[in-house]
């Protein structure tokens, strides 16, 4: 692959006027910064609808798109929603205007989208969508899991958001008759999250189109895991350890590492990899196949979890009292391999790392990642630091997990802030500009930034802090921090380093 860079950034972020970025106007006017910024990648985050916590790495479904991206100025756009319909809703929704503040309000934002998508559901029923063949076609390529997640979505609103494994009996586990009945019953509901999953899919569609005329590409995330609260573990429960009432016998997570002196304790229920492999892996194909309809590249998720897990007994307080286990191996990647061909993926290769997980990885030509903030440890020789990388790697200055590197370099212990430093021949007054350079100027193929490290910004910035659950995903950057001085100082740099 040619050298290139580019910028994380997940869609919420974006700045708009509607309490959350989306896949409309800002979204394409991103794409023509990265553009004008000399960037070939945008990486997001995972788009699927989220649960508690609104971590898009514990979503209610493996394959749905999250209707809160969806654009109301597009809806608009297609006759969906009248201009003085959208313009009432907005004044439901506190602090709407683009200068209002940083931070998703998540609560306002889920009562305004669904009043958005209510109204315009209600508009292409009267329309006659629903028996358009667009939608027809729709339904009948994402039959496979659109139907039992548009069913767990009803569910789960007549139960008051609860999660399923708090439904009645006769609703957790549902015969093929008992779905048809629902599905009779509920038949305007279940349209309506059918109706969201068709616009969430026209509208990605679109603006992937235009990233492409831009000559950008797009990196998608694939999490290893899926919420206990999900579509998935509702309707496919042998892929995963749950006992017969649907409760998970050991969660997922990682022991003490970096981020958590206690390690983490994610609350996803870990896979039933023996009853996967025998089925030939035909749910993680599906996974891999309906994510590469919608990006160029897939960043894999905890890679290192598919050589080896992390499983801690349900109900431990923390993931100290966890234990590896065996995971699937090559054999999962062979099978999607061998039904979908070489597999344009990233490998989220960190934490405890064994020299069985970079076999696996380097047998499927999988580049890693490579964290600039990892790099500076004066106590002992990293990894990270650019003279050890090998070409075929992604190098990152931080993720959606990392502090910003302002934040990180106001923190950090003191002989670490000065080992970098001394490596970047820097005094620190640019200190986000230097990572960037020294980011661009290695011999990753790949370099890509989050926008907070472009822009200069510090902890306020922070997506998201390990471990916590309240307080994350929230930031969003303004109109005017996408800005052509911005772009053309990045530019200059891009050129420079041959990206």
């Amino acid at each position: 692959m040619e050298r290139v860079s580019g910028i994380l950034l997940h869609p919420t972020s974006l700045p708009g006027s509607y309490g959350i970025g989306d896949l409309g106007p800002a979204a394409y006017r991103f794409v023509d910064f990265l553009h004008r910024a000399g960037q070939k990648l945008w990486q997001v985050l995972p788009l699927g609808p989220t649960g508690y916590g609104n971590s898009p790495y514990a979503g209610l479904s493996a394959f749905a798109g999250n209707p809160l991206l969806l654009s109301p100025e597009t809806l608009c756009r297609d006759g969906l929603l009248a201009t003085g319909e959208l313009a009432d809703l907005v004044e439901t929704l506190p602090g709407a205007a683009d200068t209002a503040g940083d931070q998703v309000d998540f609560p306002a934002v889920i009562r305004f989208k669904a009043a958005v998508l209510q109204t315009a559901y209600a508009r292409f029923r009267a329309q006659n969508g629903p028996e358009s063949p667009a939608f027809r076609r729709f339904l009948a390529d994402h039959r496979d899991w659109l139907e039992a997640f548009s069913l767990y979505m009803v569910l789960k609103d007549a139960h008051h958001g609860r999660e399923w494994t708090g439904w009645p009996r006769e609703y957790r586990t549902l015969p093929a008759t008992g779905r048809q009945k629902l599905s009779r019953m509920y038949t305007p509901e279940i349209t309506y999250h059918q109706f969201c999953q068709f616009i969430f899919f026209r509208q990605w569609r679109a603006l992937r189109e235009y990233a492409g005329q831009k000559g950008v590409r797009l990196i998608g995330d694939l999490p290893i895991y899926v919420a206990w609260d999900s579509a998935d573990a509702w309707d496919r429960r042998e892929l995963f350890h749950l006992d017969r009432e649907g409760i998970p016998v050991e969660i997922g997570g990682v022991p003490p590492d970096y981020f958590s002196p206690e390690g983490q304790l994610w609350g996803n229920p870990t896979y039933n990899w023996p009853g996967q492999k025998k089925s030939g892996y035909r749910w993680w194909v599906r996974r891999f196949q309906q994510l590469l309809g919608m990006v160029d590249l897939i960043r894999v998720d905890h890679f290192r979890g598919f050589m080896a897990y992390w499983a801690v007994p349900y109900g431990a307080k923390t993931a100290v009292q966890g234990r590896w286990k065996k995971g699937s191996g090559a054999r999962l990647f062979t099978a999607v391999t061998k039904a979908l061909g070489p597999l344009p993926v990233i490998a989220e290769d960190l934490g405890v790392i064994t020299p069985g997980v970079v076999r696996l990885k380097e047998r499927f030509g999988f580049p890693g990642m490579k964290i600039l903030q990892f790099a500076f440890d004066a106590n002992e020789p990293s990894d990270f630091l650019p003279f050890r990388y090998e070409r075929n790697c992604v190098v990152y200055t931080g993720t959606h997990d990392n502090d910003p590197v302002l934040g990180w370099f106001s923190h950090c212990r003191p002989a670490d802030r000065e080992y970098a430093l001394r490596y970047l021949n820097s005094d620190g007054k640019d200190i986000c500009w230097d990572f960037i350079r020294l980011g661009l100027a290695s011999v990753a193929d790949r370099a890509v930034f989050p926008l907070q490290d472009v822009l200069g910004l510090g902890s306020e910035a922070r997506m998201n802090v390990p471990g916590t659950v309240a307080g994350n995903w929230c930031w969003r950057c303004r109109s005017e921090h996408l800005n052509p001085v911005v772009a053309d100082r990045l530019a200059g740099l891009t050129v420079l380093y041959g990206r």
